[in-house]
């Protein structure tokens, strides 16, 4: 990624790789490439940060799912927006849009 080393909320430099599903989908998200680059600010270390802000999870999640579904459709792996949101809940067990 061209990007990879700059946090994608404020383009800092120093960024750490979070996933954006985690738990037991933590290493199908890797295999799905469903990760981002985020400074320890945005991903730890304060209030705003995506694990101890829940609106920043439930939107990383929706990024997640969005990606995974662009992915399916423009790969031919899915034919409709539908379907697309199907192979997504199947493969992580549920849906977050």
């Amino acid at each position: 990624m061209k990007y990879a080393d700059y946090d994608m909320i404020d383009g800092s430099y120093g960024v750490e790789r979070h996933h954006l599903i985690g738990g037991p989908n933590r290493s199908k998200a890797d295999e799905d490439g469903l990760w981002c680059p985020l400074s320890p600010s945005h991903h730890n270390s304060s209030k705003m940060s995506v694990h101890q802000n829940k609106e920043m999870k439930v939107m990383s999640h929706i990024i997640a799912q969005l990606a995974y579904e662009v992915e399916m459709l423009s790969t031919g792996k899915a034919k409709t927006k539908e379907e697309a949101k199907e192979l997504f809940r199947r493969r992580y067990g549920k849906t977050y849009v």
